[in-house]
């Protein structure tokens, strides 16, 4: 069984969408220390069922996005093909996290799928 795993929101203005979704539903939201504009959302109580995410500048990040969590990004790029999908961003690396890749499912949509691996390089 797999689950979405973490969400993205392209915002045109991050300053004015964190302080909208702080506002209206109490999210916490950090700046993220990598190499682009990114915050990181906690988005609700860690005991309670839900996931985090992220707000990312609009022209970094073009669309609202989902992450869902694998076993191995692997097998599921292999089951994703042979479903009829595309692979739009073959794996890479996230150093410290794991692997990702980006696919198109037959209706048009990107989804992210992310194994964990804290050995990732």
């Amino acid at each position: 069984m797999t689950k979405v795993v973490h969400f993205e929101l392209p915002a045109d203005d991050p300053d004015r969408a964190i302080a909208f979704y702080e506002t209206v539903f109490g999210w916490k939201i950090d700046k993220w220390g990598g190499p682009m504009d990114y915050w990181l959302v906690e988005a609700g109580d860690p005991d309670e069922p839900g996931i985090n995410g992220a707000i990312g500048r609009r022209g970094e990040m073009n669309a609202t996005g989902m992450t869902i969590g694998v076993a191995s990004v692997d097998d599921f790029v292999d089951r994703i093909i042979a479903a009829g999908g595309k692979i739009v961003m073959p794996k890479m690396a996230i150093p410290g996290i794991g692997y990702s890749a980006l696919y198109e499912d037959t209706e048009g949509n990107i989804v992210g799928i992310m194994q964990d691996d804290p050995t990732a390089q």
